[in-house]
Parts: structure tokens; sequence; C-alpha cells
């Protein structure tokens, strides 16, 4: 059988294997390539564009970096992170700098087709990134991490550079000049980036060179801010609201210090935002000014507030953005079950996606969750999750004026039993993707009745043992994937 497979027929096939798949019976995963024969694991390799590895902080991870990194030639995409690190955060220094220089060198050196590289293994300095910008000269999407001080013209010799992502680790020296570039690095070049998304973590108001890379980034669509004390410049925002004026979406984390003036600089530079996402650090006169002010038609707003967002807010939103169509709120408890109500009538049907995540209210009013439900017919997705005390009754009486849904999250909403799940399947006949993880009071009976009466139904995540033999069969003959 292996000698009926020509090399091209199997590099077309074994991509397509899936990285894993459901308990007993299963098929081959792509796990289990690499048992069949030596070339196949060759094969498989020389197809996979992608890859993800976890490093040791050691001198031996160079070698074996270059090593593994050998035999796959055609990697258009690679993740680098420390073993025992969080991926979305930046690495701790475990070792000099030269060590993080020398690995981002050794992918420079081998994986000249990368289109995306995150490269968290640890802070690079800023020079070698011009190395970098040499050999992957496709290179469209790039994250990294940073030491202070920061200076951002190396961008510019990435000429197909379309999103940046920059950790800032903390402060070590940095050589004045570049001799490969030709220019220093903390030069200020007049240039005009072709950035379209940017994110920044851990950027403060003495990173001068920030200021740089604001003026510079004149084509963003996108801007996310995590944990960020000021914007550069000083403190200073006259260069940060040069790159606003195309921004489309901004998503603001745990910003306390700047939310205000960056909400102030929306408000006043931009005309084409949709998307507004700002969580763990509001500022409450700050945020009704952006909201009562803004300009521009918000599509979507997603907030994590639970301290600073109020009813007074919420009214605002009904005013001003009567076109909103997705609305987020997480653990915003001081908002009141009169205030969503009111908004709810406000939207007056325009709404296709609520979540109202962790959010009290919803367990200590009743009859909110139905005037909910009548005025916002159209829902398809709807997130009630980790509302542990939401009770069926309650939760019924929305589900009754929602036929349209097609995204249904209740994770952690242990109050639910079977009754919630029949009216599920009785209302609801166009859901295709529902969450009920860790809903103590949905056994394995309701999990089965779901599974049989849901015709469009093609994804489930629940604990494993509520699962039935009967519910995985007619799962599998109904192509419902079940995630646990």
């Amino acid at each position: 059988m292996d000698d009926m497979l020509c090399d091209e027929l199997l590099q077309e096939i074994l991509p397509r294997i899936p990285k894993s798949l459901p308990p007993p019976p299963s098929s081959a995963s792509a796990a289990s390539v690499s048992l069949v024969s030596k070339r196949w694991l060759h094969l498989y390799r020389t197809s996979k564009t992608s890859l993800s590895l976890r490093l040791n902080p050691d001198d031996s991870t160079i070698s074996s970096l270059t090593s593994v990194l050998s035999h796959y030639p055609f990697l258009s995409s690679l993740s680098l992170f420390l073993l025992s690190s969080d991926p979305t955060v930046p690495a701790t220094i475990t070792s000099p700098p030269a060590f993080y220089d020398r690995l981002l060198f050794i992918v420079s050196a081998i994986c000249s087709s990368l289109k995306h590289l995150r490269f968290l293994a640890g802070p690079v300095s800023q020079s070698s990134l011009f190395s970098l910008s040499n050999s992957c000269t496709f290179l469209n999407s790039l994250t990294i991490s940073l030491y202070r001080p920061l200076y951002f013209n190396w961008v510019v010799s990435f000429s197909c550079l379309k999103e940046l992502s920059v950790y800032v680790s903390g402060f070590y020296g940095v050589d004045d000049c570049n001799r490969e570039s030709g220019f220093c690095i903390n030069e200020e070049l007049d240039a005009e980036l072709g950035l379209e998304s940017l994110f920044l973590s851990g950027i403060g108001g003495e990173d001068y060179g920030v200021g740089w890379l604001w003026r510079s980034s004149k084509r963003l669509k996108k801007l996310k801010l995590k944990s960020c004390e000021g914007i550069g410049d000083g403190g200073s925002f006259l260069s940060f609201a040069k790159c606003l004026k195309g921004l489309q979406e901004v998503e603001i984390r745990a910003c306390r210090s700047i939310v205000n003036g960056v909400l102030l600089k929306l408000a006043e530079n931009c005309d084409s935002l949709y998307s507004l996402l700002v969580y763990d650090g509001g500022n409450r006169e700050g945020l009704h000014h952006f909201i009562s002010s803004c300009r521009c038609d918000l599509q979507k707003l997603d907030f994590r507030l639970p301290l600073d967002l109020r009813n007074d807010h919420l009214s605002a939103i009904g005013l001003n953005f009567r076109g909103l169509s997705t609305l987020r709120l997480q653990s915003c408890c001081l908002v009141s079950g009169e205030g969503l109500k009111a908004l709810g009538i406000a939207l007056n049907s325009g709404l296709e996606e609520l979540a109202l995540i962790n959010c009290d209210v919803v367990e200590r009013e009743s009859g909110l969750l139905a005037t909910l439900g009548q005025h916002t017919r159209q829902l398809k997705k709807l997130d009630l999750s980790y509302n542990e005390f939401l009770l069926d009754k309650e939760f019924i009486s929305m589900l009754v004026s929602c036929n349209c849904l097609i995204e249904l999250n209740l994770r952690r909403c242990a109050g639910l039993t079977t009754v919630s799940m029949v009216s599920m399947f009785k209302n609801c006949r166009k859901l295709q993707s529902v969450d009920i993880m860790h809903c103590d009071g949905i056994g394995a009976e309701a999990v089965e009745l779901f599974v049989l009466n849901s015709p469009q139904l093609r994804g489930l995540q629940v604990e494993e043992n509520k699962v039935s033999d009967v519910a995985r069969s007619w799962a599998s003959h109904k192509l419902i994937q079940i995630v646990s």
C-alpha cells in the first residue's frame, strides 16, 4: 500500500489528517503519521506549513532548534515560546540577551519563507531584527518581546509587514547604530508604514520611541493596548492622534491610567470605528464622553468594567448607537435591570449578539431576561455564561422569544436543568453551537435528548461523562463535534 502512494499524493493527503480525533472508535490522526515509516515522517514534515514549539532556556536549545527547523523547509508560520511560560504574556528573562538573539538568528537563517512569526521565547535586541528583515522578506505578521529603550524605525525594513505585536520586557543597553541597515536605531526616519494592525503591551509614558511609531502608522485599522501606563512621548497624545483616523477596531485592556485620554482622542479624531473593547480599567467620565460624542457608526461594544459601567452609560449607548449589532458585558455589577431593559428597548431588535457574562443582575432581577428577549428577537448569538444562579424559569422566558439563535453559551450556569435543554431544542431549531460545560444541573439524559432533537447542531461543548454511547453515536451520524 505504501509503495502505491507517490510522494506528491501523500503530501496532499497528510496535511488534511486532523491533529486529534474524538475518543474511540477512531481512525488515524496526525500524531500517528510518524509511526508508519521514515518516508511518511519526512513527507509529513515537508508538507507542514505551520509549527509551534516550546523551548528550554539553555544552551542545548541552540543546536536542537537548528536541527528541528531544518526538517520543516516550507514553514510559513512559526511560534516559539519558553517551555513553562504563558504564550500570551512576555517571557521571564532567564538567559542573557544574546541567547534570544541567537535563537532569532537561527530562525532567520533557516525559515526564509515565513509570513507569520510569534517569537516569545524571550526579548530580543532591536538590532537583531534587521537580520530577520533581510532573510524573511515576506513576513507580514510579527510578534516579539523587546527591551527598553524602545525604537521602532527597524519596522521600515519589513516591507510586507501588516501586523505587529510588541511586549515590553524591561531595560537593557542598546547599540546606537546597526552596520547592516546603514542608519542608527534611534534615528528619526520620515516614513509611512504599511501596518494595519498594532498590539502594544507594557508601554510607559517615557517610551519616547513610540511617538515615531504613532506618527508613521497612518494606515492602522486595528489597535490593541494592554497593561500600558502611557502612550510614549512623555505623556503627550499629539503623536498618538496621528494614527487614529482610519481605525476600525480598538481594544484597551488594563490601561486605567491612559484610557480616558485614548477615548477622548478617539472621539475627536476617528470617524470609522465600528468595534470597541475596554477591559479591566475604565474611566466613568471619559467613557460617557466617548459614548455621547463619538461620531462613528459603532457596531460592537465589549466591556468588562465591574466598577466603571453604570446605567447612564447604557442610556447613552441607547441614544447614540442605535445601529449596534453586538453588545458584550462582563462582570458589570453596577448596572441595574432597568438600565438593561431600557437599552434593549432603545436598540429595538437590532442586536444580533448579546453577552451578559457573570452579571449578577441577570440572577437578581426577575423578568429582566423576558423583557430583553421580547426586544431582541433577531439575536443569533447569546452568552449567559458564569451566571451560576440563573434558573430555568428566567432563562426559558427569554428563550421563547429568541428563535433565531445559532450560538448559545451557558458555561457554568449551574442552576439550569433538563427543562432548559428541552426548551432549547423546542424553541431554537437553528442552534449550531452550544456550550454547557460545568452546568451541574444538566445530566447525560438531557444531553442525549438535545443531541437527538437538534437538527442544525454542529458543535457541543460538554463534559465527557455526560455523553452517553447513544448520544455519541448520533453525534457521529449527524456530524456533530463534541468537545470536552
